[in-house]
């Protein structure tokens, strides 16, 4: 019988024990004897966070359907546990057999947000396992880091074994096949590494060495043996109808950040905001067959008792098959009761009349993302949306019965003026009017409308064509947000609208670790020496310690964040390659200057490289590129 790692005394004292004592529905337990691998699936923060999070749950069912693998799950302990777990020296244990993570054959860590780097350390250090992948003896697990904060490693390269880049259905099999050959042949650590450097998508960073200019800048890179290789290019499923879905995801005991079925429509974006990671790293567009998510529809649903399905993608409006997948859900979902979420709209006609459809009843607050305030800086990032449109659509919201409207702006954006950022006002004071011209006084409910509208500060990513962008200082993101709130109030219906903001010191913070090279592990070794942990919890960030650790280590927060990049600086994410070419996202950081837009891919090709996987919305009939457009 399973025997839990915490005992009874201590799972009292600790808020939520639930998120330790695993046994959920559709967790899976195996017999340890009975597999040759197994792997522990890790997300860096709290359990809610973790649980909601589909790539964790698409790679556990994979892994957990082959018969020779044991794939459990484990998270960052919370505070209160994180304290009894040193006092008590509880090496951190797997959910599912409550055992120990060092005892297993991989440690994988999903990294999704810089500002979990800290909590990296914590799991290490917790499970007992040294934190430099130099330093780990034979007995020791592998460390693999996978996710979007991958696509530039470096700042985490000394904490990690080796790195999957892109998208995990693929190269696994190939990875554990090898591991159990290595084994078998009683091949030692480095052969097991040596070789894993050698399979698509797989970088291991101790067999590379960073060169630096005398300014600081990188040189470029030096192979340590010669028969690995100089670029790793990004692993992607370009059939996602047929690749592995967990059709019986694990189901909390308790409430987490995401309490449903969420089922991925689509792969990958066709917009090209010139700020968006996400909308370059997933290039090309791959649909799923509409029949197909039915099925998984039904089938999750069942599996798991939830009450709400979420249909998964970067602009869920642009996926073809989205009518008929609405219209036979709507349908099902009704008679069981259950509702559907949708995010991911962009502000148009065809949206709203999607969300009229699965907001019947209950109308819920609808969200827009202007992300700037005027169109000249909208046409900077390419975000393809006039105020034409966004009037129009909020219009539309108001005839609809809508009443709550929520707008997300960013600020500190390239080329970005003062009256852009009173712009946000502005345009927020149109919506709000809008509401007052379209509504008559004897429908308003409770005679008026609400506009929340939030702004983050921007942050240059790699592998957008912002990458070259130089960054605000936190003092200037303050100045900003004191602006927005200033023109706000400036606004006719300033009562109607409400306006938060981010933390500034925090998405500075974040400018660092994007850009970074390797020399910043060395201040995130020092920060979590210093008790930093929980840095996305902004009751747990201190950004004085940090400021401390950056001047302790003799690094220049300015040189990641604030400076200007020439046009062929060499990056230090550069040796990746996600499908999108440099000389793409260069052209578009001109285009960005003069206030070019780019068309969607729907519309007109833009060369950005994509094409080179051979398929996706790169190959789409014309007759299918006409039937997505709205």
């Amino acid at each position: 019988m399973r025997k839990l790692a915490l005992s009874d005394d201590i799972l009292m004292q600790v808020e939520k024990p639930a998120r330790y004592i695993g046994n959920e529905v559709n967790s899976v337990v195996k017999d340890k004897e009975q597999v040759a691998i197994r792997f522990a699936m890790c997300f860096p923060d709290v359990y809610e966070i973790g649980m909601s999070h589909l790539g964790i749950q698409i790679i556990y069912s994979m892994l957990n359907e082959w018969e020779d693998v044991w794939c459990e799950r484990v998270y960052s302990p919370w505070v209160d546990l994180d304290k009894i777990m040193r006092e008590q020296r509880i090496p951190l244990f797997g959910l599912e057999s409550q055992e120990p993570i060092r005892d297993m054959d991989f440690l994988g860590i999903t990294i999704q947000y810089e500002m979990c780097y800290t909590n990296i350390l914590q799991v290490l250090e917790l499970a007992q396992i040294p934190l430099c992948a130099k330093e780990r003896g034979e007995d020791m697990p592998i460390v693999i880091g996978g996710g979007p904060c991958t696509y530039n490693p470096e700042p985490i390269a000394e904490f990690f074994d080796l790195f999957y880049i892109g998208e995990g259905e693929t190269q696994y099999r190939r990875l554990f096949d090898w591991y159990i050959e290595n084994r078998n042949n009683g091949g030692t650590r480095q052969d097991f590494l040596r070789g894993a450097a050698k399979i698509p998508g797989i970088y291991v960073p101790q067999f590379y060495e960073e060169l630096y200019n005398e300014d600081g800048t990188v040189q470029g890179r030096k192979k340590l043996y010669e028969d690995i290789p100089d670029t790793i290019l990004k692993e992607i499923v370009m059939d996602v109808t047929n690749t592995h879905y967990p059709l019986k995801p694990v189901v909390p005991f308790i409430k987490v950040t995401q309490d449903r079925v969420v089922l991925e429509i689509q792969r990958g974006c066709i917009r090209g905001c010139r700020f968006c990671q996400a909308g370059q790293l997933y290039r090309p567009v791959r649909e799923r067959d509409v029949d197909k998510l039915k099925k998984y529809a039904v089938e999750m649903l069942k599996n798991t008792g939830h009450e709400e399905i979420s249909l998964s993608s970067l602009s869920s409006s642009d996926y073809s098959g989205l009518n008929e997948l609405l219209d036979f859900l709507i349908e099902d979902c009704d008679r069981k009761h259950i509702n559907i979420s949708l995010p991911s709209l962009r502000i148009d006609a065809f949206s709203l009349d999607v969300m009229g459809k699965v907001q019947d009843v209950k109308k819920s607050s609808l969200t827009f993302a202007p992300e700037a305030g005027s169109q000249r800086l909208r046409d900077v990032i390419n975000k393809g949306l006039t105020e034409e449109v966004i009037l129009k659509g909020a219009a539309l919201a108001f005839e609809g019965g809508w009443t709550r409207v929520k707008l997300y702006f960013m600020l500190g954006l390239p080329t970005e003026t003062k009256e852009d950022i009173k712009g946000i006002g502005d345009l927020s004071n149109k919506i709000a009017a809008t509401f007052f011209d379209t509504v008559p006084k004897d429908k308003r409910v409770n005679g008026k409308v609400q506009i929340v509208t939030s702004t983050s500060f921007f942050v240059p990513k790699p592998f957008t064509p912002f990458q070259w962008a130089p960054m605000c200082t936190k003092e200037e993101f303050i100045d900003k947000a004191y602006l927005t709130k200033q023109g706000i109030m400036e606004q006719l219906n300033q009562k109607s609208i409400k306006y938060n903001w981010h933390e500034a010191d925090v998405s500075v913070l974040e400018g660092v670790f994007a850009r970074g090279d390797r020399k910043i592990s060395g201040v995130i070794l020092e920060a979590y020496n210093r008790g930093c942990l929980f840095d996305s919890w902004s009751e747990y960030f201190h950004n004085d310690v940090w400021m401390e650790c950056f001047e302790a280590c003799g690094l220049d927060i300015g040189f990641y964040t604030t400076r200007e990049r020439a046009d062929d600086e060499i990056f230090p994410w550069d040796f990746l390659d996600c499908g999108v070419t440099k000389e793409f996202l260069l052209r578009e950081w001109k285009k960005a200057q003069t206030q070019t837009v780019s068309p969607n891919c729907r519309e007109q090709c833009q060369g950005c490289g994509a094409n080179r996987f051979g398929g996706g919305i790169c190959y789409a009939e014309k007759t299918d590129i006409n039937k997505g457009d709205r």
